[in-house]
């Protein structure tokens, strides 16, 4: 059920919704964490809070010393998306996050068997079949990383920030363990991997606009009622809210505090080489009972790299879409990677504006197809592997 905060700590949330800075917003959570009660209901909400505000004073700390000149400043807490997608590597100590860099991209990082080895975030590109996933090694989790322990905050801030998540395990070692380890502290910090039954979008409008509330699926503890006293009760009279899926009004708090967000994941079992391998594999797998993809490679030999590029391309859920010139007997050989789903008015935005405004139709080349090309509009669904050749008023 919802938090039930007090009014005091509903006013000084209005200070951190109010805050223009980032020190204003540090500032303003201290102070509303003063006025939240400490029972049951509140402890994932006190955790995040003070998780973001760990993030704000590491951030703050990082550039007062590049300012001051006392020193590099410490790891990133974000790294710039490239390619395709950002895939943020997690695991705990030597499993092998180094080596799986080495095998899969052009990152120039140091394998080492010294635990605690990766200080700060090594991007690299992994290509596979025409997409380039953009995968980023975290600091080692452990104990405690969600509480800011050792990198804690960096690591599972690059899980929130990126597109989807690899849990990598070490399966010469028990990886059930390694594995709820991992999961307890990404759900401290509220990332899930499974994904929720519901969800909530709050789209905060400038005042004037009125409190929408839009409801596409169910609310099973609640009514409208209660979830528009519940919103109000947060100063939140100017918004749009979209509810989807099967949704409780404690789901509902999640959004106006922005705490929880959905991760695809790809379980990596790593070092199948090793004699204990392969009972440790079985174990894991039915554990997992399907929930999630369960890779298992040896990174040494490399083993498992093309099962590990279509896992992450079907968890993802993206396509490939390729493009030709009207005209042309080849495509580009360089796709749209797009969300599944998508149709020829999004991959023509994606393209450019200019040319979904001055679209005539688009030929379509597929597989599926009883006869290739066929001519289409803009709502034609795209599917992988499709080619398209868009034909435009000039």
């Amino acid at each position: 059920m919802p938090t039930n905060l007090p009014p005091e700590a509903m006013d000084k949330w209005e200070l951190v919704e109010a805050a223009h800075t980032p020190k204003e917003k540090m500032d303003a959570m201290i102070e509303f964490l003063k006025y939240v009660p400490h029972h049951k209901g509140t402890m994932k909400l006190r955790g995040e809070m003070k998780r973001k505000i760990s993030l704000i004073r590491s951030d703050l700390d990082k550039k007062k010393r590049m300012g001051t000149g006392k020193g590099g400043g410490g790891p990133k807490l974000f790294i710039e998306k490239e390619g395709s997608a950002q895939i943020a590597l997690i695991g705990m100590t030597n499993v092998g996050k180094s080596c799986l860099m080495t095998a899969t991209t052009n990152s120039k990082v140091v394998v080492t068997p010294t635990p605690f080895s990766t200080h700060e975030p090594v991007p690299g590109i992994m290509n596979y079949k025409d997409v380039q996933f953009q995968i980023v090694e975290a600091p080692a989790v452990m104990e405690g990383s969600a509480d800011g322990r050792a990198a804690g905050h960096v690591t599972l801030g690059l899980a929130r920030n990126a597109d989807g998540v690899i849990l990598m395990l070490d399966l010469s070692r028990d990886p059930i363990e390694q594995l709820e380890l991992i999961l307890a502290e990404l759900e401290k910090s509220r990332v899930l991997v499974n994904k929720p039954s519901g969800k909530v979008e709050i789209d905060k409008r400038h005042a004037g606009t009125a409190l929408r509330i839009i409801l596409v699926g169910k609310l099973l503890d609640c009514s409208m009622q209660e979830v528009e006293d519940l919103l109000r009760s947060y100063k939140m009279n100017d918004a749009i809210v979209r509810i989807s899926g099967d949704v409780r009004l404690d789901d509902v708090e999640d959004a106006i505090f922005e705490t929880t967000t959905y991760k695809p994941a790809v379980i990596v079992g790593n070092k199948l080489d090793l004699p204990e391998a392969a009972a440790n594999l079985r174990h894991l797998k039915q554990y997992v009972n399907g929930k999630l993809p369960v890779i298992a490679m040896s990174c040494e030999e490399k083993t498992g790299l093309e099962e590990l590029g279509r896992a992450l391309l079907e968890s993802l859920k993206v396509i490939r879409v390729y493009t030709k010139e009207p005209g042309s007997r080849e495509d580009t050989g360089h796709p749209f990677v797009l969300k599944a789903g998508a149709t020829i008015n999004d991959l023509t935005k994606n393209i450019h504006k200019e040319m979904l405004e001055n679209f005539l139709f688009a030929m379509v080349w597929a597989k599926r197809l009883p006869f290739n090309p066929k001519k289409v509009g803009l709502a034609f669904v795209l599917q992988d592997g499709d080619i398209v050749e868009i034909h435009t008023r000039i």
